[in-house]
C-alpha cells in the first residue's frame, strides 16, 4: 500500500485513517498541513500527529502498515522503508499558543486512500503564526503566508484576529506585517 511513489497526503491519509480504525484519534497539523493547504509549495520532512495515544499503542497500530518506532531523534517517531517521510507524535492536547482546539472541530479530507483528519486552515495559520513569534522563525511566518494564498476562502480571519488579540501577539513586529503583507489590518 506505501510505496516511493505514495503521495504526502496520501500517506496522511493511510495513517490517519488506520490510526481512526484502531481507536486512536489523531489529527495531522505542523509543516504537513501547510504543505497539504499550500499545494505542496512547502515541503515538510515528517508527519506531525497530535494524539494522546502511547507509543505502544501506535505501534501496534503503524507495524502492519511497514512502520518502525526507531524513537530518533525523539522517543515518537516512526520511519517506513519506502517513503522519505517519517511519522511524529507529539503529545496532546491540540493547541496553538494558549488556545486549545478539540479534535472534532478539525477538518477532513476525503481521499481515495482514507479519511484525513488534520487542522483546518485557520489552524494551520495560528500555529505557523505562534512559531513565528515563540521561536523568531521568519520560515513559519513565511508558511502562514502560503496557506492564507491559498485557502484564502477558507480562512475565518475573525477567529484568527480574536486569537491574535487573544494571544497577546498582537503588537509583535512580525504578526503585523503579515496582516500588512496579506492585506488584512492588524486587529490592534
Amino acid at each position: 500500500m506505501i510505496n516511493e511513489h505514495t503521495s504526502l497526503e496520501e500517506l496522511a491519509a493511510v495513517v490517519s485513517e488506520t490510526l481512526e480504525k484502531a481507536g486512536i484519534i489523531a489529527t495531522l497539523s505542523g509543516g504537513t498541513a501547510v504543505s497539504i493547504y499550500s499545494n505542496n509549495r512547502y515541503q515538510s520532512e515528517d508527519l506531525d500527529f497530535v494524539t494522546a495515544a502511547l507509543v505502544v499503542d501506535l505501534k501496534t497500530a503503524l507495524e502492519p502498515l511497514g512502520f518502525v518506532h526507531t524513537g530518533q531523534p525523539r522517543l515518537s517517531v516512526f520511519d517506513h522503508p519506502k517513503t522519505i517521510w517519517y511519522l511524529e507524535f507529539p503529545p496532546a492536547p491540540l493547541s496553538f499558543g494558549a488556545t486549545y482546539v478539540d479534535p472534532s472541530k478539525c477538518a477532513r479530507i476525503n481521499t481515495g486512500l482514507g479519511s484525513l483528519r488534520i487542522i483546518t486552515p485557520t489552524h494551520s495559520v495560528m500555529d505557523r503564526l505562534i512559531a513565528a513569534v515563540a521561536w523568531n522563525e521568519p520560515q513559519s511566518l513565511e508558511q502562514a503566508l502560503l496557506v492564507t494564498e491559498h485557502s484564502n476562502s477558507k480562512i475565518d480571519w475573525q477567529a484568527l484576529d480574536e486569537w491574535v488579540v487573544s494571544e497577546g501577539i498582537q503588537s509583535s513586529k512580525e504578526i503585523v506585517e503579515y496582516y500588512e503583507k496579506v492585506e488584512r489590518k492588524c486587529p490592534i
